[in-house]
């Protein structure tokens, strides 16, 4: 174990990028004093070893583009992290300035339904609950699920 709560932080940041949130956790369960853990999350702040803005905008560009999550569910991934909401919002509307929502929407609806039109009002209810789960907009759901097939069924 390292000797103090500083060295073993810079140690869990060399292996990938934690919130301040996260690096507290971890030090208290090694059992450090809280008052020690305080000055190490002070120092890597000062250092900029730790920052939050960037660990909430590097999980939400990989989120939005490599994982093709909608920014509801993104937001929410970024405030269970422990980064505040105002730092979670300004990078998931960072992450969405570069890519369009609509489209990641289309390819998670494409990958379900692998070239199929909605068949029946239940596929249409699941398709739209996966759809909410992965965090995109209802009436944007609705859209893309009636334009492949799901017009009868969006009314139910």
């Amino acid at each position: 174990m390292a000797a103090d709560p500083y060295t073993y932080a810079l140690t869990l940041l060399a292996r990938r990028e934690l919130s301040a949130a996260q690096i507290r956790s971890r030090l208290k369960k090694r059992e450090f004093p809280d008052s020690d853990i305080d000055a190490a999350i002070g120092r890597l702040q000062t250092s900029r070893a730790l920052d939050d803005g960037r660990v909430a905008r590097a999980y939400a560009r990989t989120a939005a583009s490599a994982k093709g999550r909608g920014r509801a569910r993104i937001l929410r991934e970024i405030e269970a992290l422990g980064i505040d909401r105002s730092t979670a919002r300004d990078a998931v509307a960072e992450a969405f300035a570069e890519v369009d929502e609509d489209v990641l929407l289309a390819k998670a609806l494409d990958r379900k339904l692998r070239g199929r039109q909605v068949q029946n009002a239940g596929e249409f209810r699941r398709l739209h609950q996966f759809l909410m789960r992965q965090g995109f907009e209802p009436g944007k759901i609705v859209r893309a699920l009636e334009a492949r097939g799901g017009r009868a069924f969006g009314d139910q």
